[in-house]
């Protein structure tokens, strides 16, 4: 039996935390799914499609990667996927304090499982809105983000600027 996990987020746009999530997720599991969380009170910078692009662009290299979008709950995901673990990244203890809820909760509503993989030291205080904060103000994201989604963020930075 294939041993499969989900790496859930927004991911506007991915950065190299959650690459080296992903990476490491792929390596422990059979299949990873990336699931692209879709929040409709959101107004991303990216669109689904244009994240689920840039992602699958970044993690073809991995060969067990399947990425995906979903709106509603991560447990029915799982449950309609048969997947029966969720992979999270932990920045710092700020972050878990959330997760350690978060997980106990869909364990309770489904059985599912959350493995928490510690972030590399050299990313612990990365997210996108950072990113993006930083890219707005003209700021270097070269070493924070692929080269791929630093072109794209670049030109719809710009975009943004123009309308």
């Amino acid at each position: 039996m294939e041993r499969r996990a989900v790496c859930p987020g927004s991911f506007d746009p991915i950065t190299n935390g959650h690459l080296d999530i992903i990476e490491r997720a792929s390596r422990l599991y059979d299949v990873v799914h990336v699931a692209v969380l879709i929040n409709k009170s959101k107004q991303g910078l990216f669109t689904v499609e244009e994240r689920i692009q840039l992602i699958k662009e970044v993690t073809a290299e991995y060969g067990n990667v399947v990425v995906e979008s979903h709106h509603g709950l991560l447990v029915d995901y799982c449950k309609d996927r048969e997947i029966p673990a969720i992979v999270k990244g932990l920045r710092a203890v700020s972050d878990f304090d959330y997760e350690l809820q978060m997980a106990q909760m869909n364990n309770g509503l489904t059985g599912v499982e959350t493995v928490f993989i510690p972030t590399s030291p050299t990313y612990s205080f990365l997210s996108s809105s950072l990113v993006k904060e930083v890219a707005t103000y003209g700021g270097d994201v070269s070493h924070l983000v692929p080269e791929s989604v630093l072109r794209r963020l670049i030109e719809r930075i710009a975009e943004r600027r123009q309308s």
